[in-house]
């Protein structure tokens, strides 16, 4: 561990997230915790630290690259059937028990867990942007880790993505401040949250703060980004109807347009205990969120087992306008102005401009780029 550390600590910039305080201190505002740094400490990420003065961020490596479609992130309404460069780092503000990327979020804080010193690549910004456009993504997201403490190095990414017509978008687990967003407002088209439970305490045993993760959703959306919301459905933490209609109630008092995926767990990491979710389970979930208003509602990680609730439906005249099996777009009926071809009602989301080019049938596996 020690060795990955030093490692690691080679592989840093200069931060932009933070306050200057007395005697050489320093507050991170990457994330919600507002990390109070004294010279030679770290913050709960362990990967954004204090070197004399200096916020020292996670800069030029990558620990995970692959390009998939975008449906896999999830996104459901964001250039649906495109590709997506996916990067990620190393290190988290959360310690969830039953994270499914843990060998990335929490390799600094588990002995066993993530990749050795060898495993981590060192790569430029500029390379990464310019492998996506070669390869024919669409996209470029930062995820794996939490991108929230390695906001520095994905804005270094973003801009030359941008320079090249590409898009840029989060997958994160929400606790952000308004300074994050406010610095990665310029470079995001949309931001993905885990909205992991509705009861702070339970947050609390993950890490975070339940309002934390509120507030996140609400600022993101008011900011303009293409905002998603996924629930891991955990059986025996999450799974309560009450808690599944508070979540609904809430994502629909922020706006009914914004998609809420309900997935299914599968036991991992620290947490496997439980039962795997079942496709009657998230049935429910979602009928849930449609009895509460919500317009779009997705279940995830059963493909073939969770009947119409794959596709994307018209919100006014329940016309088929995306038909899926897992990742793979099978038919897609959006006009190039974002709307129902029957109905003509605008349908939210980020849409192509060139629907007759969107790529319908099927996708192959993952391309991992390490």
């Amino acid at each position: 561990m020690a060795q990955l550390v030093d490692v690691l600590d080679q592989l840093t910039g200069t931060g932009e997230l933070y306050e200057r305080l007395e005697g050489g201190n320093l507050r991170c505002t990457a994330c919600a915790h507002r990390c109070l740094i004294k010279p030679g400490r770290r913050g709960v990420c362990q990967v954004r630290f204090n070197r004399e003065g200096e916020l020292r961020v996670p800069w030029g490596y990558v620990a995970a690259l692959q390009i998939d479609p975008v449906e896999k992130k999830p996104f459901s309404h964001l250039l649906p059937g495109s590709d997506a460069l996916t990067f990620g780092m190393l290190g988290c503000d959360f310690h969830c028990g039953y994270c499914q990327n843990w060998l990335t979020s929490q390799t600094l804080r588990d002995p066993e867990a993530g990749p050795a010193p060898e495993h981590i690549r060192r790569i430029s910004a500029e390379q990464l942007a310019a492998y996506a456009r070669r390869m024919g993504a669409e996209l470029v997201v930062s995820s794996y880790n939490e991108p929230l403490i390695t906001s520095e190095w994905a804005v270094a990414v973003f801009r030359h993505a941008l320079e090249l017509g590409l898009r840029c978008a989060y997958v994160s687990n929400g606790n952000a401040t308004p300074e994050a967003l406010e610095y990665l407002r310029p470079y995001l088209t949309a931001y993905k949250v885990d909205l992991k439970t509705m009861q702070d305490k339970h947050y609390r045993q993950l890490g975070g703060v339940l309002q934390n993760v509120l507030d996140t959703i609400r600022r993101a959306y008011a900011l303009g980004l293409w905002v998603e919301v996924v629930t891991l459905v955990v059986p025996g933490f999450n799974d309560d109807p009450a808690e599944l209609w508070d979540a609904a109630r809430f994502i629909h008092s922020v706006s009914p347009d914004i998609p809420w995926h309900v997935t299914a767990f599968h036991p991992d990491y620290k947490m496997t205990d439980r039962s795997y979710t079942t496709a009657a389970a998230l049935q429910q979930a979602a009928d849930i969120g449609q009895e509460a208003g919500l317009h779009f509602v997705y279940a995830g990680n059963l493909p073939g087992r969770v009947g119409s609730l794959e596709n994307t439906y018209c919100p006014r005249c329940q016309h088929l306008l995306i038909r899926r099996e897992g990742y793979t777009v099978l038919n897609y009926q959006i006009t190039a102005q974002g709307a129902c071809p029957k109905c003509g009602t605008k349908v939210a989301g980020v849409w192509t401009a060139e629907p007759e080019r969107v790529r319908t049938g099927g996708w192959g596996m993952p391309r991992p780029v390490f």
